[in-house]
């Protein structure tokens, strides 16, 4: 996966939904993330650490692989996992205060 990733751009979409029986509220975020180019050796580290298990993407941009991101557009929350201001705007959309 992380050999496919370098060098390139992808996208990121990460959807939230909230509801109750009478109300239903949906968002997407979309980024686009662009990647270095790894080098074999760059990628046996890093998943030599570990962190890139259980990944979707197999990457963490909140950890090591940071330092493989030289771009991204959009929402980081987003592509971290959860898009926060998407997710505030629902919740404020059901009378929460955010």
């Amino acid at each position: 996966m992380l050999q496919k990733l370098s060098g390139k751009t992808h996208r990121v979409l990460t959807a939230i939904s909230i509801g109750t029986l009478r109300k239903q509220c949906h968002a997407l975020s979309i980024s686009q993330v662009r990647f270095a180019e790894l080098s074999k050796q760059e990628i046996d580290r890093y998943v030599a650490s570990q962190e890139p298990m259980g990944k979707a993407g197999s990457y963490a941009i909140q950890g090591k692989a940071a330092a493989f991101i030289s771009h991204i557009s959009g929402n980081y929350s987003g592509i971290m996992g959860l898009p926060m201001f998407e997710t505030a705007h629902l919740l404020r959309e059901f009378g929460f205060t955010v």
